[in-house]
């Protein structure tokens, strides 16, 4: 599994039961996400307690699921971040619990010619 920047992850904005398994989330993505599990994209789900998560992508071959639990402190809110998904860098930030509503992003030039 690579984790290219091409790759977009979309957080659900609700508390998900961490219990939940490869068929249950893949669910939440189809159903309350609208949007097709197998499309390779990464989704985030957040438990209750804001303290674990769980990241489901299609790589191919199957689904890969990531397990994160927090020994101690939360994750920042993420129904800030569901509404167009966010870069794989910042999903490495959120995840290692830098908040990302106080980063401030570089502008994205629009390049066509080397100088």
């Amino acid at each position: 599994m690579i984790l290219s920047s091409a790759i977009r992850a979309y957080v659900y904005g609700e508390a998900v039961d961490m219990r939940k398994s490869i068929d249950g989330l893949s669910q939440i993505v189809a159903a309350a996400m609208g949007m097709n599990p197998l499309s390779g994209q990464v989704f985030v789900f957040i438990g209750r307690r804001r303290d674990r998560a769980k990241l489901l992508v299609w790589d191919r071959h199957g689904f890969w699921v990531l397990y994160k639990r927090l020994e101690a402190g939360r994750f920042t809110d993420p129904a800030r971040l569901h509404a167009d998904g966010i870069a794989m860098s910042e999903l490495v930030a959120w995840l290692e619990g830098i908040d990302l509503s106080r980063t401030r992003r570089l502008q994205t030039l629009d390049v066509s010619v080397v100088a």
